[in-house]
């Protein structure tokens, strides 16, 4: 029986399959990300694909893809992506997801906000009837006056967590703080992601609605794929 992380590298395999020769593609973050940016290096390398130039989603994939070989641009140059491949850390049924738990919400939710076609790689046990029944959503807030953004978010029904690393408040690509907002089961995703980002201090939160085309299934029967 395969491993998780074999079936992990299966869908990110099977999700560079969209990518054609010529595109600006968006590289995700996280573990099942990981496997489709280096699976889009091979086809580069091996001339299965041309002309492609990437834009990272955080420093952390910046790295792996310039170690890899793959071309980088950014938003600035490129204000349109193609494609772009990333993780979650739920998907409902309706592929609205969460993301941030790696820490990279904000730019992956601008990356997304750019693209035409959105794809997600998971394995199953992120699939959920209703987000927020396993997953916190990540906020992304200024550190100025963080415990009042944090008093705001716990407002709205939230048990809201500084998240930190080796006993240090985690500190963002972008310098910000993360507050990991626990909800039991969420009713309504657009009405609280609106609610959470009227919170001054706040600069994003990790609910991706609307945003998602296709999603990439790993799960110990196989790869499958579903689409909006």
């Amino acid at each position: 029986m395969a491993s998780i992380e074999d079936l992990k590298r299966q869908a990110g395999v099977l999700a560079v399959e969209a990518i054609r020769s010529g595109m600006v593609v968006g590289l995700g973050s996280g573990s099942t990300a990981r496997y489709a940016t280096l699976r889009l290096a091979e086809k580069l390398r091996g001339g299965a694909l041309r002309d492609i130039i990437a834009i990272p989603t955080s420093v952390e994939t910046a790295t792996l893809a310039q170690q890899e070989g793959i071309p980088l641009t950014s938003l600035e140059a490129h204000g349109e992506i193609d494609i772009t491949i990333d993780g979650a850390d739920e998907v409902d049924p309706g592929l609205n997801v969460i993301k941030g738990l790696g820490g990279f919400l904000l730019r992956e939710k601008i990356v997304a906000h750019a693209t035409r076609f959105e794809i997600i790689v998971v394995d199953d046990s992120k699939l959920v009837e209703r987000l927020g029944t396993k997953s916190p959503v990540p906020v992304e807030v200024i550190r100025f006056g963080w415990r009042n953004t944090q008093r705001a978010l716990e407002a709205t029904g939230a048990k809201a967590v500084l998240r930190q690393v080796s006993g240090a408040p985690y500190i963002t690509d972008e310098g910000n703080h993360i507050l990991d907002c626990r909800y039991p089961g969420i009713a309504s995703p657009r009405e609280l992601a609106a609610q959470i980002n009227a919170i001054p201090g706040v600069v994003e939160n990790g609910l991706f609605l609307g945003m998602v085309q296709r999603v990439v299934i790993a799960s110990a029967a196989g790869v499958r794929t579903i689409e909006r």
